[in-house]
């Protein structure tokens, strides 16, 4: 069954989409879970890997407990002080995620966006992600405060849901971050968000390579899904 999405255009990483994604806002169709390994019939419960043109890696596991695990993973040719910069900073956000940004890097700070081309942080629809913990340059834990108007089955899961980005040096200028979505459940639904999500992360994080490695066009307010 395909469920159209009805979301806030939001960078909600993380917290519950198991990597970074960025949503338009009005009503989005999940794209095709085929080449994505996402859905019943996508080997959801496979350890095999899915690489994009990005060259990011995605799969989705099962855990002893039924809950899924989408991880994500690609390496770009970078500091890792540079890569975590892009997460941390609200420059670094810009220039890759979100047109506004504002970061208070600390366990139990935040990192609030907006995507509305005139708006500020702070006016309505205004996104927040908590940090829950974070370790400098290696481990960052993100956690998003669900809006009104996201799928009911994410909201009854808000408590669960999280985003875990572990950044690993391979060297002076080169970094692989590993991005670990945790908390969903086994069930139709998450299939259909799965099947969105995917392809949405793998896109933005293909603008962050791009940021990180050419300069990009510095310019967040594009990133996400279409």
């Amino acid at each position: 069954m395909n469920l159209k999405v009805t979301m806030v255009a939001v960078l909600a990483v993380i917290g519950f989409c198991g990597g970074v994604f960025a949503a338009t806002q009005g009503d989005v169709e999940p794209a095709a879970t085929a080449g994505h390994g996402v859905g019943s019939d996508a080997g959801v419960e496979s350890d095999a890997g899915v690489e994009s043109n990005a060259g990011v890696e995605s799969r989705i596991t099962k855990t002893e407990a039924g809950e899924r695990v989408l991880t994500q993973q690609f390496t770009v040719d970078a500091s890792t002080a540079e890569a975590w910069r892009h997460f941390t900073t609200a420059e670094g956000w810009t220039a890759w995620a979100s047109p506004a940004a504002e970061v208070d890097l600390r366990a139990g700070g935040t990192i609030r966006t907006h995507y509305g081309p005139d708006a500020k942080v702070g006016d309505p629809g205004t996104n927040v992600l908590h940090i829950l913990n974070y370790v400098p340059e290696r481990l960052l834990t993100l956690q998003a405060e669900l809006a009104p108007n996201w799928p009911e089955v994410m909201k009854e899961d808000a408590e669960n849901l999280m985003n875990v980005i572990v950044f690993e040096p391979l060297g002076e200028d080169r970094t692989r971050i590993t991005s670990y979505g945790l908390g969903y459940r086994d069930s139709p639904a998450y299939d259909d968000l799965l099947a969105f999500f995917v392809p949405a992360n793998e896109k933005l994080y293909e603008k962050l390579v791009t940021v990180l490695e050419d300069g990009g066009d510095e310019d967040g307010g594009d990133a996400g899904a279409e």
